[in-house]
């Protein structure tokens, strides 16, 4: 098919239509005329594969990574950088639009956007471990083979030289043959390495460790857990050398322990913290799905009291500890059910509410507590678009109103995005 490309659509495809039909076409720009053939019909759209481009758009160019295309990874390598953050400023819009918020709030506010460095960005990343061949890589796109890489140009430079030295020996230490799965995570000096097994895999991981402890010298621990199996979660199975380290940011210190969740893009940390927190400031805040506390740290500073409730085991117990020494409350809870207790025992509403939520967003009981308990500032931080105008459009309905939109991009080349709303009541 011959197609004319409208628009780019959250998932990182194109839009086209043919014969009525919306007709997803991807690595497409929009504007640009592509031939194109159906991968899938499935009757009211259809799914297609990327022939060629007949009339390129000028924002298109040549992508820095040897496996775009093939790997999953990577969404947006073939536009320019100045065109990403257009196409995701025009998604974002749209997003809001269809849940009807613009028409809610009276029009809706500029989007403000927050970028840095396109590559070499990111301080964490998780690689599969082919079974055939030990070597490391991300899944291909549309399929659950392992592509071998050589290079992610996304991951920051420390974590590619440890990629070159593990490919280089993973057939010598069997990888392979006991591990699945494997994460690096670095603070910018040292190292945390993380590895996950199907089966009870400690002994083959005490054999391991005083190799990874040669060969790389910047890995200061590592730990081995279960691979997730359903709805089960990962379970810690045994660890070596230090439990975390220390990751500073934005002038603070964070205790981040293995299987801890972090920020990834460690040129934007900094900034978004201060995003978050900026002209924030009264008697008290909460901060919900706080995970290790990078929020909550920051407006400790600027509150006199502050809550901050995060239910992971790993996070939550550096949570506590990163608030230790202050006059503050971290809490090991769902954010629902502690909603839930705070509304029944109405307690007095902060002045601030922080959300952090994942992919899911909130949802409706979350949002008609937060509507109930009614704080007068409510800054949510999302990473997807839907789910987050879903929920801004419910806390509209509970009284209040849209102030300002931040599109943050967390994750350059790719379609997510990072989002900061800030609402106000009264």
């Amino acid at each position: 098919m011959k197609l004319t490309i409208e628009k780019a659509i959250y998932g990182g495809a194109g839009l086209a239509r043919h014969e009525g039909k919306a007709v997803f076409v991807p690595f497409t720009l929009p504007g640009e005329v592509v031939e194109a053939r159906i991968a899938s019909d499935r009757g009211s759209y259809a799914e297609t594969e990327l022939e060629a481009v007949i009339t390129a758009s000028p924002d298109r160019t040549t992508p820095p990574c040897p496996h775009f295309g093939i790997c999953g990874g990577c969404h947006y390598q073939h536009a320019t950088y100045p065109a990403q953050l257009a196409m995701k400023r025009a998604i974002l819009r749209e997003s809001f639009e269809r849940a009807k918020v613009a028409e809610r709030s009276g029009g809706l506010p500029e989007i403000e956007v927050l970028s840095g460095e396109p590559l070499g960005y990111r301080n964490r990343v998780r690689l599969h471990i082919d079974t055939q061949t030990g070597r490391l890589g991300y899944r291909r796109r549309g399929s659950h083979e392992t592509l071998a890489i050589e290079t992610c140009p996304i991951a920051a430079p420390a974590i590619s030289e440890v990629i070159l030295t593990l490919n280089a020996k993973s057939e010598t230490w069997e990888l392979s043959r006991d591990f699945t799965e494997i994460e690096l995570f670095t603070n910018g000096d040292a190292l945390l390495l993380s590895l996950w097994a199907e089966d009870d895999a400690r002994a083959a991981f005490a054999r391991l460790w005083p190799i990874l402890e040669e060969a790389l010298p910047a890995c200061v621990g590592a730990a081995v857990f279960s691979a997730e199996r359903g709805k089960h979660a990962s379970r810690l199975l045994a660890a070596a050398g230090e439990p975390g380290f220390s990751y500073r940011a934005a002038g603070r210190d964070y205790g981040v322990s293995l299987g801890s969740f972090f920020q990834v893009n460690r040129y934007l940390i900094d900034p978004m913290i201060e995003l978050v927190t900026a002209d924030a400031g009264g008697s008290s805040a909460w901060d919900l799905y706080a995970g290790v506390g990078l929020f909550a740290q920051a407006l400790s500073e600027r509150f006199e009291r502050i809550t901050a409730v995060e239910s992971a085991p790993s996070s939550s117990a550096d949570l506590r500890r990163n608030l230790q020494g202050k006059a503050q409350r971290a809490v090991k809870a769902p954010t629902l059910d502690f909603l839930r207790g705070a509304a029944s025992r109405k307690e007095k509403a902060p002045d601030l509410v922080v959300v952090d939520p994942p992919r899911a967003g909130l949802g409706k009981d979350v949002t008609s507590l937060l509507g109930k308990i009614g704080p007068r500032h409510i800054t949510y931080v999302s990473c997807d678009p839907a789910t987050l105008s879903r929920d801004v459009k419910s806390l509209l309905d509970s009284g209040y109103s849209l102030e300002r939109l931040h599109l943050l991009d967390m994750f350059p080349e790719t379609f997510h995005m990072e989002s900061i709303v800030r609402l106000s009541r009264g």
